[in-house]
């Protein structure tokens, strides 16, 4: 596992820390306006899918690895939904360091 604090890139650093402190505010910071997402290969609604996946259950992302310079990640995930299950999470970065997209589905 790799710790929060360890990850390559510091835009997904600063996401994986958000979500695993349970901090929206911190979260929306990382993200762009209008920022987009997919899961499993859907696009959804990033503002009720981060509720209903992440804030409103308790979601917690455990890193096995990354690649792509820290901007691919494969992660154990769980919430009080779903329980725990092995994710891939790839993140679009802009140049001022803020998330435009991510997607995330079953690894």
């Amino acid at each position: 596992m790799i710790a929060p604090d360890q990850l390559s890139d510091p835009t997904v650093r600063a996401f994986v820390t958000a979500v695993n402190a349970g901090d929206q505010g911190a979260f929306r910071a990382v993200l762009t306006e209008g920022a987009t997402m997919s899961d499993d290969g859907s696009d959804r609604d990033l503002t009720q899918w981060a509720e209903k996946e992440i804030f409103s259950c308790n979601g917690h992302m455990d890193v096995q690895n990354e690649s792509d310079g820290g901007r691919a990640l494969v992660v154990d995930y769980r919430n009080d939904t779903w329980g725990e299950m092995r994710t891939a999470w790839r993140f679009t970065v802009t140049g001022d360091g803020r998330i435009s997209r991510f997607e995330t589905g079953q690894a």
